[in-house]
């Protein structure tokens, strides 16, 4: 999976999203202008220690990273989606766009493509969910409707070991 992130601008937000694609094996798309430098100690910080195997692209704009990227499938996660994310059918190699924490992405690029417009269902009276939050829940169900192909099938205790009935 690829994840987009059209103008980041908290670091601590991009960090634990870059952590998040480590742990799926995703890649991180980032399209600049970012809100902070790609070392800050935040960003690393939320990544952690991980922040160094991140797959990771750099586009100078939208503009750079669509000439880069054409004919990749796209979901444009938004809060002003008709379709719920678990209505869309993600494929292995898509590519799931997030906008910048303060606006999100921009209604002309939406306007581009109303069919894969997609939206967390939450009550009317809050904006937005925290972009890594938001991240998290999309990613998920894209690998779950891919089988989390490549992902550990099951847990595994660090000192013991499960029973072989489970």
């Amino acid at each position: 999976m690829n994840i987009v992130l059209l103008e980041p601008e908290i670091p601590a937000n991009t960090g634990n999203i870059g952590r998040t694609c480590v742990a799926t094996g995703s890649s991180l798309h980032l399209i600049k202008p970012l809100g902070f430098e790609l070392d800050e100690k935040h960003l690393r910080r939320a990544g952690m220690d991980y922040w160094k195997q991140i797959d990771l692209h750099i586009y100078e704009n939208y503009e750079d990273f669509c000439n880069k990227n054409g004919g990749a499938v796209m979901h444009f996660a938004t809060t002003k989606g008709q379709r719920m994310y678990t209505e869309a059918a993600f494929g292995p190699d898509d590519y799931i766009m997030f906008g910048k924490e303060s606006k999100g992405i921009p209604e002309e690029i939406l306007l581009e493509h109303p069919e894969s417009c997609i939206r967390i269902p939450m009550l009317d009276r809050i904006r937005s969910l925290n972009l890594g939050n938001s991240v998290a829940i999309v990613l998920y169900e894209a690998l779950r409707q891919n089988n989390f192909t490549g992902l550990e099938p099951i847990g595994h205790l660090h000192h013991l070991c499960w029973p072989n009935d489970l």
